[in-house]
């Protein structure tokens, strides 16, 4: 019964990504390109492409004898020469999607060489992909999608350099390309020019006409397929309320109108081009995708017009993603809703603490580590300097970095000195804290209420374990009357606070509104509890109950930490243990209520199975009684009332 508890969309496709190696760690080029021109012929009926790629680059450092690009290994090199057309040798690195560059000669630092490659190969989307579990390039008889990552063009400095790109794709009659940059005659079909420096090359070949939606202002192509044509309307209407949105927050976007393609299975949920937003069709749902939405089209600013110096500095654009998708979630539906969805970013920012978020790039792209460290904790930071800096000043932050780094790389550097000049105050602390050290402060509080002249005066001490952290803390001073709110800069481990209030104190909180990335019990047992569940999502039982016991270690009464426990055992055939668990989660703290649904229903099924009815008839009355729906939890328990739960045979 997983999927109807799962904590995110994004937890079933989580695996454990490996270390990767210092070479793929450190992206750092000694090379710069400068332009592509690229030839393409797709074939969709025997899923082929046929390319021609002319390279140019510069080199960074004196002596350059070698050059790497990535290369998706499904596309075999014919050949490789240099701008005389003479032979440049070169070795695949399979392990790694690597061609290996060998001049004859050291190339002169700073003057600029070509390179002609030459190579074809088949995607029909079953093809090992440089990121694995998740498919970036497909070629099927009705629709194509090469996206960048896929490596479908020789690459370099992944997902920063940034380069100029001439595009001409020779497509099958019926089709149309879908990609990025200004369309003009070429002498072998049209050619997309790209118009500024960028990451370049994602493209699409669609069928049909598409659907043009006019709403706010917003321009929006879609192509979708089958089904979801029916959707476009929606999405379109919904991408210009998001685009209009995000617009109020950074400033003009890149482009104006934007075209939303259909990918295919197996591809990421949404994948942001200059322009351009794919979409997956699991992800494409009756309802607009606002989370989606949000976050991609964020990227027409953070990750197409700016991009990372490199990629430790990449949570600049996957932590604002992130944070839009609050953002608008709390335009559309309220800021009450805030509460929960920081809740649940932070505790996915605290899951991975072995590196800062400035050493991001010994994470596998796209592993849940990644995004947990770049994106939630990236996202976490957002929100924290938007408290210290305020509303007006976040906003006009936001507003300079797309303004003075439109079409260029960004450091985290950059971000701080905008960030302090738009708050008025220096953060360098700050950022130390929160992008270059690991772990989370956790606050204890004493303090004594004393009556003055003028009111009441509270003294106390705030102590946390982190020798260098730095930052302003809120206090809310419950009275009498109105609560009082104050702030108090805690330095070091330990800090004396004095504040004064007119009210009568009755009891002091500390960061009451959860803006502080901070580990309490409650944290503990949440982040550990998240990381039972990554553990489980791919099997990995043993890991996932050590997590759990470590969150039951701090809670024993933890409804959910149980439930998951039990689910574990339920999935592994362990019945009685099962139950057993499932009986402490009903006689826990309750947290969350569907916890007391999902246990009546899955003990339903266990005594289904060893053919006990009475006692699951029982089980799934007393969920319905629940009346909780969470996840269809009624329709469930209707069913099996009817029917008895059936296992599957165990093969």
């Amino acid at each position: 019964m997983r999927s109807a508890v799962s904590t995110t969309a994004t937890a079933a496709a989580l695996l454990l990504a490996l270390a990767s190696s210092s070479a793929a760690q450190d992206r750092r080029a000694n090379l710069d390109v400068d332009r592509y021109r690229i030839e393409a012929r797709i074939d969709t009926a025997q899923q082929t492409l046929a390319a021609k790629a002319e390279v140019t680059f510069t080199p960074l450092d004196d002596r350059v004898q070698t050059a790497t690009f990535e290369l998706n290994n499904a596309l075999n090199l014919t050949s490789l020469t240099d701008a005389s057309g003479q032979p440049v040798p070169s070795t695949r690195g399979v392990g790694d999607f690597t061609v290996r560059v060998n001049f004859p000669q050291p190339l002169q630092k700073g003057t600029p060489v070509t390179l002609t490659f030459t190579y074809n190969g088949r995607f029909n989307g079953e093809e090992e992909s440089p990121v694995y579990g998740i498919n970036f390039a497909s070629i099927k008889s009705d629709h194509v999608f090469l996206l960048y990552p896929s490596r479908w063009f020789p690459v370099n400095g992944y997902t920063v350099d940034r380069y100029q790109m001439e595009l001409t794709v020779l497509a099958p009659a019926g089709f149309k390309v879908i990609t990025s940059g200004l369309e003009v005659p070429g002498p072998n079909g049209n050619v997309f020019r790209s118009t500024s420096a960028g990451i370049h090359g994602s493209l699409a070949l669609v069928q049909g006409a598409g659907q043009r939606v006019d709403a706010e202002g917003v321009s929006t192509s879609v192509f979708f397929r089958g089904e979801h044509q029916g959707l476009a309307k929606a999405y379109g209407e919904e991408t210009a309320k998001v685009m209009n949105y995000l617009t109020s927050l950074y400033g003009l976007p890149p482009a104006r109108n934007l075209t939303l393609v259909e990918t295919g299975e197996t591809a990421p949920n949404g994948y942001a081009a200059p322009g351009i937003i794919f979409i997956a069709p699991s992800a494409i749902g009756r309802q607009p995708a606002q989370r989606l939405l949000a976050n991609q089209i964020t990227r027409q600013w953070f990750g197409c017009m700016l991009t990372p110096v490199n990629r430790n500095h990449i949570w600049i654009m996957n932590g604002i993603a992130r944070y839009a998708e609050l953002l608008y979630l709390a335009q559309v539906n309220g800021p009450s809703i805030l509460d929960a969805e920081i809740r649940d970013l932070y505790i996915d920012s605290l899951t991975v603490t072995d590196a800062p978020v400035r050493q991001a790039a010994r994470y596998d792209d796209y592993s849940p580590e990644f995004f947990a460290v770049t994106g939630s904790k990236g996202a976490a930071t957002y929100n924290m300097l938007r408290w210290i800096i305020g509303e007006e000043a976040f906003v006009k932050m936001l507003k300079t970095m797309t303004e003075q780094f439109a079409n260029k790389a960004i450091a985290t550097d950059d971000v701080r000195k905008i960030a302090e000049a738009a708050g008025n105050q220096q953060l360098q602390g700050f950022f130390i804290q929160w992008l270059e050290s690991t772990g989370a402060p956790e606050f204890k509080m004493e303090y004594t209420i004393y009556r003055t002249q003028k009111g009441f005066r509270v003294m106390g001490r705030i102590t946390q374990d982190l020798d260098t952290f730095r930052m302003p803390v809120e206090l809310r001073i419950d009275t009498e009357g109105n609560p009082e709110f104050k702030r108090v800069d805690v330095v070091g481990p330990s800090t004396d606070f004095s504040v004064e209030t007119f009210g009568k104190p009755k009891k002091v909180i500390i960061d009451p509104n959860g803006r502080m990335l901070r580990l309490s019990p409650d944290m503990r047992v949440s982040v550990a509890i998240r990381r039972g569940e990554q553990f489980a999502e791919i099997n990995e039982y043993n890991e996932a109950l050590k997590e759990y016991q470590k969150a039951l270690e701090v809670n024993r009464i933890s409804s959910l930490a149980h439930y998951r426990v039990a689910e574990v055992f339920f999935l592994q055939g362990n019945y009685q243990s099962a139950v057993n668990e499932f009986r402490e989660s009903l006689n826990g703290d309750g947290e969350p209520k569907w916890t007391e649904v999902w246990s009546r229903i899955n003990m339903g099924k266990i005594f289904d199975i060893t053919q006990q009815r009475e006692r699951a008839r029982n089980e799934y009355t007393q969920a319905l009684r629940t009346k909780d729906n969470t996840q269809g939890a009624q329709e469930e328990a209707a069913k099996y009332l009817q029917n008895p739960y059936q296992r599957k045979d165990n093969n």
